[in-house]
């Protein structure tokens, strides 16, 4: 049996692997992929499945297009002292991170929480850190409201009598070309297809793993959210505005119903993928998430990948 099949197994077993390291995930993101696990015992105590990849003869390790985060994945031991966590995901990731291929070029985004930096810089790994949001879904709705800034909540408020909701994933579509307007106006190239993206919502709707929810004027489109989610965490996976509406308050009212949604679900963190463009995150700050660094784990040894990127 291989890694492969064996970690299909685990997946079905084990309830808390993240939605972006389900094996499911990886068949929709990945041509080619691989998983390295460890043991002790009996006991499955990591998994890390990473991309395959060959681009003009160069072996990579990079996070696949629409996946905000891959990386390793430690169970803890039900019964582990707090003394002893850290000991032990260090030892966990270390042999993780030796079954991976040697590769030339890395580019990987870590999930938010794994700090183990040590482990990578020691590795030959540069380590790069970027931002998201996380929300705590375990306050009251009313604790989760009154932490808002107040033109958040003003908004929300005003969009009560204005804006339908609903989850219509045959929107994708118009979700796809209103991102693809934004980048433009931004003369930024869309990094991926519509085909790429139906290819992730046929896995998630597949697996229970995601809504589209479009809010509306009537019958006019306002804005659109892709919710991604799995056991504990609910994610803002991708969202845009209508190009042509001027109705700022449906964003607002759109990811609002989106985070309610994610607490009914029984999601404890909602995580709004962060940005660093300085205008989405001054708009992610007003849902009064608590700031979170993620690692970003970069290598480049390969002298034609390098004048590639400078050539880009």
């Amino acid at each position: 049996m291989t890694n492969k099949e064996i970690y299909k197994k685990i997946c079905a077993q084990k309830t808390g692997i993240p939605v972006f390291l389900q094996h499911w995930w990886m068949d929709a993101v990945c041509k080619n992929w691989d998983v390295a696990i460890t043991h002790k015992g009996d006991n499955v105590t990591g998994v890390w499945p990473y991309p395959v990849e060959q681009k003009i003869g160069v072996s990579m390790i990079r996070t696949p297009l629409l996946t905000p985060y891959l990386g390793p994945y430690v169970f803890f031991p039900v019964d582990i002292k707090g003394s002893n966590v850290d000991g032990f995901e260090h030892d966990v990731i270390s042999e993780l991170l030796a079954q991976l291929p040697v590769a030339k070029m890395w580019h990987l985004a870590l999930q938010p929480g794994i700090k183990q930096a040590g482990i990578f810089k020691n590795y030959g790994l540069e380590i790069d850190a970027k931002q998201t949001f996380l929300i705590d879904l375990e306050q009251a709705e009313a604790a989760l409201l009154a932490n808002m800034k107040e033109n958040m909540r003003r908004n929300i408020k005003a969009a009560e009598n204005e804006v339908t909701i609903s989850d219509a994933p045959e929107y994708l579509t118009t979700l796809y070309e209103y991102q693809k307007k934004t980048l433009e106006n931004k003369k930024v190239m869309q990094p991926y297809s519509l085909a790429d993206m139906q290819v992730i919502m046929d896995a998630c709707r597949a697996n229970n793993a995601c809504c589209l929810f479009v809010a509306k004027t009537g019958e006019a489109i306002q804005a659109i959210v892709w919710n991604v989610w799995d056991k504990t965490h609910s994610y803002y996976f991708a969202g845009a505005q209508n190009p042509g509406a001027d109705n700022y308050k449906a964003m607002t009212a759109l990811l609002w119903h989106t985070i309610k949604k994610s607490k009914e679900r029984g999601n404890t963190t909602f995580d709004l993928e962060g940005s660093m463009d300085a205008g989405v995150e001054r708009f992610f700050r007003g849902f009064a998430g608590k700031r979170e660094l993620y690692l970003v784990l970069k290598k480049n040894e390969s002298l034609i990948w390098k004048l590639k990127e400078m050539i880009r």
